[in-house]
């Protein structure tokens, strides 16, 4: 079950370093624009590259429109992370700060 937080939520995590975001979309998506301070990892990668993502950290997972951070959320999920979200929405939601 993918459990969901809404960007102002995600936010206020992030802005008090409460909460790693990972950016699971592809370079050029993210290089148009993404949260302050997230953590860039594409889906294709991300089994690669658990070992970047700790486990004792809330992380929140976002993507363009929450589909492919929903299925990273599932990922992480199974590999032992208990502290996982999506935002809700992914970035067409986002109304915070934007860092390019």
């Amino acid at each position: 079950m993918v459990h969901h937080l809404s960007s102002e939520r995600v936010e206020s995590l992030a802005r008090n370093g409460q909460a790693l975001v990972v950016d699971v979309r592809e370079a050029s998506e993210y290089r148009a624009g993404h949260i302050p301070r997230s953590r860039h990892i594409p889906l294709s990668q991300l089994v690669h590259r658990l070992k970047e993502v700790s486990k004792s950290h809330t992380v929140v997972v976002v993507c363009q429109s929450g589909s492919r951070s929903a299925r990273a959320c599932e990922l992480l999920g199974q590999a032992g992370y208990g502290k996982v979200f999506n935002l809700s929405g992914g970035m067409a939601a986002w109304k915070g700060p934007l860092d390019h």
